[in-house]
């Protein structure tokens, strides 16, 4: 059925930029202005909104609108961003949020900002922002990983509702996170003529190699460097070293034993996977990660001092103070990966007389951005969970950062450093990171270092020890 709004005029009063490209924003602007489709392949904090708003204002005469689609977390950042970074003013700016249905989008519009992960969910979402797709739309997929999965219900509407889209724009400063596979959906984004492959099936059969022993794992990719000259003239990639003189990164590690209870709960839950696996003859519950990664979080919650969603008796949060007290910079950064430690993080700060505010999934979208304001404005230690709070936002007011723990993923990591670590940063930045002596953290620690998933390199060093047999795998479990 055609929607009301594709016939209605639309009139725009054009706009202008407010601040000004760094060279390799014009590099970027310059590559990528003459084709239709293109990826902002760039490293965080290099700029790429800005980028983007630029090849926004210079198809102005082309365009009507430009869907933004960003992860829930950063809409108020793309808000702040345009606002930012132009003459538009909040009327020329709508952002759907829960109360958004297909009769209340306005039509008169040039930007709307989405929350990607709300097109999983449901159809009110889709069906709202489909009806604004046309021939002069330009729309922008921020963070484009959240893309990467070709099965994924968001990636195949935002991909179908982009195919009406004259022109179509992937940002992210990680394309590839699991590997050259996550290339193939945010090509097919923009066009399937970039690869030359019109289904996953097909690009899977001349590229990747799949294990024979467990399903669904890709052993090896094939052409990588035909894949990566098919992509290249559609992609601007730079990273900080090659664009930015930024200050230093001083990293710091702080350490901290198990409390009896935790050392209780964590050798239990060792032993309670052991007895389970060894159930198999051949470890097959293994094949799939799953059971690995449910033990690797369950010891970590437990070093974080989480049993079973509970909290429990554990060093860290006195290390943390401990810390904090030492700490001389007004803005601070803390990361915590489990939201159950945001809260307990942000009441013991509290009582030891500390400024603290939480930012995680608890606080509304509405609030968030007069939360960071306020921050920035005041000081004190913002509290946030590395799901919230890695991705786009600008923390540069902060010039030390407190990881309470670290994530599995070295994207991640990397992320959360970068948000205080970008344009506008003029002073070394300095990360202390909290661990507790045990076997997981250890592992995890050793990983980032080596800048690799810590994951990824303990179900590697699970696969080599399966090979020597069941007593073997239960040494190495029952060593972490």
């Amino acid at each position: 059925m055609q929607n009301c709004l594709m016939t209605e005029q639309v009139v725009q009063n054009e706009w202008q930029a407010v601040t000004s490209l760094l060279q390799h924003q014009v590099e970027a602007v310059t590559k990528l202005l003459p084709s239709r489709v293109g990826g902002l392949f760039m490293e965080m904090g290099t700029g790429k909104s800005r980028t983007a708003i630029e090849l926004a204002r210079l198809r102005q005469h082309k365009i009507d609108r430009v869907i933004w689609f960003c992860p829930v977390s950063l809409k108020s950042t793309v808000e702040h961003e345009i606002r930012k970074h132009t003459t538009c003013a909040d009327d020329d700016i709508y952002t759907f949020d829960h109360r958004t249905h297909e009769n209340t989008v306005p039509v008169n519009r040039f930007w709307y900002v989405v929350g990607i992960e709300s097109l999983s969910l449901g159809s009110r979402a889709f069906f709202s922002v489909a009806q604004l797709f046309d021939e002069r739309t330009m729309v922008i997929v921020d963070e484009s990983t959240y893309i990467k999965g070709h099965w994924a219900k968001r990636t195949k509407r935002v991909t179908q509702m982009s195919e009406k889209a004259r022109y179509r724009l992937v940002l992210t400063g990680t394309p590839i996170t699991q590997g050259i596979v996550d290339l193939y959906a945010q090509m097919r984004f923009l066009s399937p003529k970039i690869l030359g492959y019109h289904s996953f099936y097909s690009f899977a059969c001349n590229h990747l190699e799949y294990s024979t022993r467990n399903k669904g794992q890709i052993v090896r990719t094939l052409n990588r460097k035909w894949i990566i000259e098919r992509i290249r003239p559609y992609v601007y990639q730079v990273t900080k070293a090659e664009c930015l003189t930024l200050p230093d990164k001083i990293h710091i590690d702080r350490y901290c034993r198990l409390s009896d209870v935790q050392e209780e709960a964590y050798e239990a839950a060792k032993q309670d996977f052991v007895d389970d696996l060894l159930r198999y003859d051949d470890g097959r519950d293994l094949s799939n990660g799953i059971a690995i990664f449910r033990l690797f979080s369950r010891l970590q919650s437990i070093a974080c001092g989480i049993k079973d969603g509970d909290l429990i008796d554990n060093h860290r949060l006195n290390l943390l103070v401990a810390v904090a007290s030492a700490v001389r910079d007004p803005h601070v950064v803390i990361w915590a990966k489990y939201r159950k430690n945001v809260q307990q993080i942000v009441k013991r700060l509290q009582a030891e007389g500390f400024s603290a505010l939480g930012y995680d999934g608890r606080v509304p979208e509405r609030q968030r951005q007069g939360l960071l304001d306020g921050w920035r404005r005041f000081g004190g230690f913002l509290v946030a969970t590395q799901g919230l709070g890695s991705h786009g936002l600008d923390l540069t007011a902060a010039s030390t950062v407190i990881f309470y723990a670290r994530g599995f993923k070295y994207s991640e990591n990397i992320q959360a450093e970068d948000r205080c670590h970008r344009m506008g940063q003029h002073r070394p930045v300095t990360y202390i990171s909290l661990w507790a002596n045990c076997g997981i953290e250890d592992r995890i620690w050793k990983a980032l270092c080596k800048k690799e998933g810590a994951l990824e390199r303990l179900r590697e060093e699970i696969d080599k020890v399966k090979k020597s047999g069941k007593d073997k795998l239960r040494e190495y479990i029952m060593g972490l």
